[in-house]
């Protein structure tokens, strides 16, 4: 009681301390962490002095003079600025909030760490899981957090091929590029097709190899099929090679003229059905067999590893299930919709929701396949681009459109990020808690 006594402390004196960092951990009688504390708000004021505030100004009005002035360099920097800031922000809140507590503990008649030995000690006991967290953290920041926040700015520039720094300036124009996608009619035109193909083939292309997936485990797992492993190599194939090759090779394949498709296969097809006569499709020059094509070789390279899943699942489900089923007298399809199929969704529905927003964004397929066309439907995009393909062709072709690719950009990842947000709630995805 007389310790406690003595070292009363003032939590409102040491917060108030506390707005000069290390002032209100000296006031807890906390020097080595004060020092520290101290030390890292003067290397943020030196680092502000040397180059934060002409970051920031930099930022704000992204330069004055052409060819002096880069106002994508700038951008950058003042980015880089506001993360080291909001960090410094970050530890503001911490030292504050610390010299509240300790002035606590002092009260309580608790004595808190003084020496370095205690401090270490600590650190060691009580904040060990935020010095491993901590470094990750950091990285996210710089890694992750600062060219989204880079992206994000840019869609609120004028960066297009009418101003490329540093030759000119750019400004920001706010949501005018959000705007034009939707008002222009080159852009407004070329994004309801995009975006309704974009739709289409991640529907289509991803149902396809679930629904491939999930039969050929279903029909592998039946006690009577002899060779399951034989066929478990078979479906593994087209995981097994690249995908780059395999798409390479279907694109020859499909090839109008001379692909196996119209030369091998549709003519051994017309020789094996009588009253049969397909003609040579157009895969390569046709938007609708194209899109076709794309949809049939995704199912293809994607069904190998929903299968792999639903074997595992199925191999989890107790003969037992099955066994009292068939006395009650259901038949096959009614042990599939009330046993299987319930189980298979229970565990993998939220697999299936991230093979959609891959495919939503399935860049390699479609640009690797007929690089988007054939034909254009305005805007620099083809008849058979995807959003994310559509995006690089407007940063990477003779009329550059960066800041509208950015706004794209953003509308993809709101879009990705809401739909499966949506599902893996409705799925308990993040429901960590045991029942």
């Amino acid at each position: 009681m007389e310790n406690s006594q003595r070292y009363r402390q003032d939590e409102k004196k040491a917060m108030l301390l506390s707005l000069i960092p290390g002032l209100g951990q000296f006031y807890n009688r906390q020097a080595i962490k004060g020092a520290i504390f101290f030390g890292i708000a003067v290397l943020f004021v030196i680092e502000m002095i040397a180059f934060g505030f002409g970051a920031l100004q930099g930022f704000v009005t992204l330069g004055s003079t052409p060819m002096e002035d880069h106002s994508l360099f700038m951008m950058i920097r003042g980015t880089l600025q506001i993360i080291i800031t909001a960090i410094f922000a970050i530890f503001y809140y911490f030292n504050i909030r610390d010299a509240r507590n300790v002035a606590r503990l002092w009260n309580k008649g608790e004595k808190p760490s003084q020496t370095v030995k205690e401090l270490l000690d600590s650190v060691y006991n009580n904040g060990f899981p935020y010095l491993l967290i901590i470094p990750a953290y950091l990285f996210m920041a710089f890694a992750i957090i600062f060219p989204v926040l880079v992206t994000i700015f840019t869609a609120f520039m004028n960066y297009d091929f009418k101003h490329i720094p540093p030759a000119f300036l750019l400004d920001w124009v706010g949501f005018q590029n959000f705007l034009n996608i939707f008002t222009l009619s080159t852009f407004r035109d070329a994004f309801m097709s995009v975006f309704t193909w974009t739709i289409i083939w991640t529907i289509c292309a991803t149902t396809l190899q679930i629904v491939l997936g999930v039969f050929t485990a279903i029909v592998a797992h039946q006690p009577f099929i002899k060779g399951k492993r034989i066929f478990g190599v078979i479906f593994l194939l087209p995981w097994a090679v690249p995908a780059f090759i395999t798409i390479m090779t279907f694109s020859n394949m499909f090839n109008d003229s001379i692909g196996a498709i119209n030369t091998q296969v549709i003519p051994f097809l017309n020789h094996l059905i009588p009253f049969v006569d397909i003609p040579a499709l157009s895969w390569k020059t046709d938007p609708t067999w194209t899109k076709v094509a794309v949809i049939l070789i995704q199912g293809w390279l994607g069904f190998p590893y929903i299968y792999v899943m639903t074997t595992s699942i199925l191999q989890s489900i107790s003969e037992d299930l099955y066994e009292a089923a068939k006395i009650d007298g259901a038949n096959a399809v009614k042990r599939f919709t009330s046993i299987t199929l319930p189980v298979i969704l229970s565990v993998a529905a939220p697999i299936f929701m991230t093979q959609y927003t891959g495919n939503f964004n399935n860049f390699s397929m479609i640009y690797l396949f007929n690089n988007g066309g054939p034909g254009s439907v305005g805007g620099g995009a083809g008849a058979t681009d995807i959003l994310i393909s559509w995006i690089f062709k407007l940063t990477t072709g003779t009329s550059p459109q960066f800041s509208v690719a950015a706004a794209l950009t953003l509308i993809i990842s709101l879009i990705v990020i809401t739909v499966s947000l949506i599902v893996f709630k409705k799925t308990n995805a993040f429901n960590m808690e045991e029942a």
